[in-house]
């Protein structure tokens, strides 16, 4: 099953590019609560390339590593990717207010649907938070 989440992010579309695809980046924004960090983050933004996000617990608890492969870049509009058996899709839609960013994942069997949604969707808020917080780069 695909499970879809988006938010408005209210940037120029370079920005916000910039922010879901930089590891500095995405070491700020990507988690799903505040208890929870990214501690190391890597890049190869090409078809082919490779990704990673090491998630923790701020108390050390618990964490796994998100990691996946790029299957399809188009600059500004699109990144899809595979992560293990499933895949993801993330779409950039600018317009004359910011870009909508739409991303579409396989479900898994382990989480019900709705922690799935709403684990991605808190993650994508963070993102959101990240990029409007962030002064405009010239």
């Amino acid at each position: 099953m695909k499970i879809t989440v988006e938010a408005r992010i209210a940037a120029p579309v370079d920005e916000v590019w910039r922010a879901y695809t930089t590891p500095e980046d995405i070491k700020q924004w990507n988690a799903a609560s505040d208890d929870w960090h990214t501690t190391a983050a890597t890049v190869d933004l090409r078809v082919g390339g490779a990704f990673s996000s090491r998630m923790e617990a701020k108390d050390g608890s618990m964490g796994f590593d998100f990691a996946g492969t790029y299957t399809n870049i188009v600059k500004h509009e699109l990144i899809e990717y595979s992560f293990g058996d499933r895949t993801a899709q993330v779409e950039f839609a600018p317009d004359s207010n910011g870009v909508n960013v739409r991303v579409t994942f396989d479900s898994e069997s382990t989480h019900p649907i709705e922690q799935q949604r709403d684990g991605w969707q808190a993650i994508l808020n963070n993102f959101k938070r990240h990029v409007e917080a962030k002064p405009v780069e010239s």
